[in-house]
Protein backbone atom coordinates (compact mmCIF):
# COMPACT_ATOMS: atom_id res chain seq x y z
CA UNK A 1 0.00 0.00 0.00
CA UNK A 2 1.57 3.37 -0.84
CA UNK A 3 1.59 5.72 2.23
CA UNK A 4 2.86 8.57 4.33
CA UNK A 5 2.26 8.19 8.05
CA UNK A 6 3.12 10.97 10.09
CA UNK A 7 3.90 10.48 13.79
CA UNK A 8 5.20 12.52 17.09
CA UNK A 9 3.16 15.44 17.21
CA UNK A 10 1.46 16.91 20.68
CA UNK A 11 1.70 19.37 23.18
CA UNK A 12 4.62 21.11 23.82
CA UNK A 13 5.42 24.82 26.00
CA UNK A 14 6.74 27.76 23.66
CA UNK A 15 10.45 27.00 23.61
CA UNK A 16 10.45 23.09 23.56
CA UNK A 17 11.62 20.61 21.02
CA UNK A 18 9.47 17.62 19.19
CA UNK A 19 10.85 15.31 16.28
CA UNK A 20 8.17 14.50 13.63
CA UNK A 21 8.75 11.20 11.56
CA UNK A 22 7.10 10.08 8.11
CA UNK A 23 7.21 6.31 7.60
CA UNK A 24 6.60 6.23 3.54
CA UNK A 25 6.07 2.57 2.18
CA UNK A 26 4.48 1.04 -1.31
CA UNK A 27 6.98 2.97 -3.44
CA UNK A 28 10.79 3.50 -3.85
CA UNK A 29 11.48 5.79 -1.13
CA UNK A 30 14.96 6.78 -1.80
CA UNK A 31 14.08 7.94 -5.34
CA UNK A 32 11.53 11.14 -4.42
CA UNK A 33 12.38 13.92 -2.65
CA UNK A 34 10.30 14.57 0.58
CA UNK A 35 8.45 17.70 2.28
CA UNK A 36 7.02 19.11 5.24
CA UNK A 37 3.69 21.26 5.24
CA UNK A 38 1.48 22.47 7.56
CA UNK A 39 -1.70 24.16 8.17
CA UNK A 40 -2.89 26.42 10.72
CA UNK A 41 -6.47 26.58 11.50
CA UNK A 42 -8.05 28.85 8.96
CA UNK A 43 -5.00 29.16 6.96
CA UNK A 44 -3.36 27.92 3.77
CA UNK A 45 -1.39 24.77 4.04
CA UNK A 46 2.33 25.91 3.39
CA UNK A 47 5.63 24.79 2.71
CA UNK A 48 7.79 24.34 5.75
CA UNK A 49 11.23 21.69 4.76
CA UNK A 50 12.33 19.94 1.85
CA UNK A 51 14.55 17.36 1.45
CA UNK A 52 16.29 16.04 -2.00
CA UNK A 53 16.06 12.08 -2.42
CA UNK A 54 19.37 11.53 -1.31
CA UNK A 55 19.52 14.13 1.75
CA UNK A 56 21.83 16.14 -0.25
CA UNK A 57 19.78 19.57 -0.35
CA UNK A 58 17.61 20.97 1.85
CA UNK A 59 15.39 23.86 2.18
CA UNK A 60 13.20 25.83 4.73
CA UNK A 61 10.70 28.72 4.96
CA UNK A 62 11.82 31.47 6.53
CA UNK A 63 9.74 30.96 9.60
CA UNK A 64 11.45 28.05 10.62
CA UNK A 65 15.20 28.65 9.36
CA UNK A 66 17.59 27.73 12.48
CA UNK A 67 15.18 26.23 14.34
CA UNK A 68 13.81 23.32 12.10
CA UNK A 69 15.95 20.41 10.14
CA UNK A 70 14.79 18.07 7.73
CA UNK A 71 16.84 15.10 7.46
CA UNK A 72 15.95 11.27 6.05
CA UNK A 73 17.04 7.64 6.45
CA UNK A 74 16.75 6.02 3.13
CA UNK A 75 17.14 2.42 5.20
CA UNK A 76 13.83 3.15 7.14
CA UNK A 77 12.21 4.86 4.41
CA UNK A 78 11.38 7.65 7.09
CA UNK A 79 11.65 11.65 6.70
CA UNK A 80 11.73 13.38 10.16
CA UNK A 81 11.26 16.94 11.10
CA UNK A 82 13.56 18.40 14.35
CA UNK A 83 11.72 21.48 15.84
CA UNK A 84 13.50 23.43 18.55
CA UNK A 85 12.47 26.48 19.72
CA UNK A 86 8.81 26.32 19.41
CA UNK A 87 6.82 29.20 19.24
CA UNK A 88 2.51 29.62 19.72
CA UNK A 89 2.66 30.25 15.85
CA UNK A 90 3.90 27.14 15.19
CA UNK A 91 0.93 25.33 16.01
CA UNK A 92 -0.98 23.33 13.21
CA UNK A 93 -1.71 19.95 11.21
CA UNK A 94 2.18 19.44 10.26
CA UNK A 95 1.98 17.09 6.34
CA UNK A 96 4.78 15.12 4.63
CA UNK A 97 4.30 14.83 0.88
CA UNK A 98 5.95 13.42 -2.00
CA UNK A 99 5.45 13.85 -5.39
CA UNK A 100 5.97 10.82 -6.63
CA UNK A 101 4.28 11.00 -10.18
CA UNK A 102 0.62 12.49 -8.06
CA UNK A 103 1.13 14.33 -4.79
CA UNK A 104 0.81 11.50 -1.96
CA UNK A 105 -0.06 12.77 1.68
CA UNK A 106 0.02 11.55 4.64
CA UNK A 107 -3.03 12.49 7.33
CA UNK A 108 -0.81 14.71 9.26
CA UNK A 109 -0.08 14.94 13.46
CA UNK A 110 -1.17 17.76 15.25
CA UNK A 111 1.37 20.34 16.84
CA UNK A 112 0.56 22.71 19.36
CA UNK A 113 2.26 24.95 21.23
CA UNK A 114 1.08 26.43 24.14
CA UNK A 115 2.02 27.65 27.91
Amino acid sequence: QVQLVESGGGLVQPGGSLRLSCAASGFTFRMFAMTWYRQAPGKERELVAGISSGGGNTNYADSVKGRFTISRDNVKNTVYLQMNSLKPEDTAVYYCNSKIGYDLWGQGTQVTVSS
